[in-house]
């Protein structure tokens, strides 16, 4: 039975993290992928600049069934089409195309637009955006330029993506951010070209101890 929109988008949360998923070849993104869940990260991100990306998603969605996956880097509608389709169950963007929001609202598809200014994020969440994924956050200036869309905006759900590292991890937390967008600093090819992918499966741990510890935390703070 497929994850309803809503199931999906709570599992995004419960993740706290949207490994943004870039290689240079097909073996190289399962490679990637396959670290990644090692690790215990059940959310993924293939974006359609990976050779045959759309074979990446259908291979994790048969082989790592407990992982939620979802195409990237999707353009335009049809494309989104296309990824939901082959079974992708979240669709995102670097930027914002009200169609592609109007073609995954059509499907009951979970979309996540990319966006920047307070115009673009609030474009993208009145064209029905489930979250929006703020890109590049920190060529704004990181957590404090999430903090500071959040402050008029608090209903609006937020991804920062680009910056975000196990070190920035917990400032993009408290900014307020719904998960955290994490690219090459997890998704690292690198680490599979040297034939180190347990670098990559602890560096998907040192992320979840880090927002366990965000977790703990606010609980913290919030029973005081």
């Amino acid at each position: 039975m497929p994850m309803s929109k809503a199931e999906v988008l709570k599992r995004m949360q419960q993740t706290g993290l949207v490994p943004v998923l870039r290689a240079s070849s097909t073996a190289e993104a399962l490679a990637i992928a396959k670290a990644i869940a090692a690790g215990g990260v059940n959310v993924l991100e293939v974006t359609m600049t990976v050779p045959g990306a759309m074979d990446v998603i259908r291979t994790l969605l048969r082989e790592e069934p407990e992982m939620l996956v979802g195409a990237g880097t999707v353009l335009d509608p049809e494309t989104a089409r296309a990824c939901m389709l082959e079974g992708a169950q979240f669709i995102v963007s670097p930027a914002t195309n009200v169609k592609t929001i109007e073609m995954c609202r059509r499907y009951s598809c979970a979309i996540l637009p990319g966006a920047l200014t307070p115009t673009e994020v609030v474009t993208a969440w009145q064209a029905g955006a489930d979250v929006i994924k703020v890109f590049p956050a920190s060529a704004m200036g990181g957590a404090k330029y999430l903090k500071s869309l959040k402050a008029p905006l608090p209903q609006v759900e937020l991804i920062p993506t680009g910056g975000v590292s196990v070190a920035t991890a917990m400032e993009f937390l408290e900014a307020g951010a719904f998960a955290l967008g994490v690219g090459a600093d997890l998704a690292d090819g690198k680490a599979i070209a040297a034939g180190k992918p347990e670098q990559i499966t602890e560096t998907a741990r040192n992320y979840l101890r880090a927002i366990a510890e965000f977790r703990q935390k606010s609980a913290a703070v919030q029973s005081d």
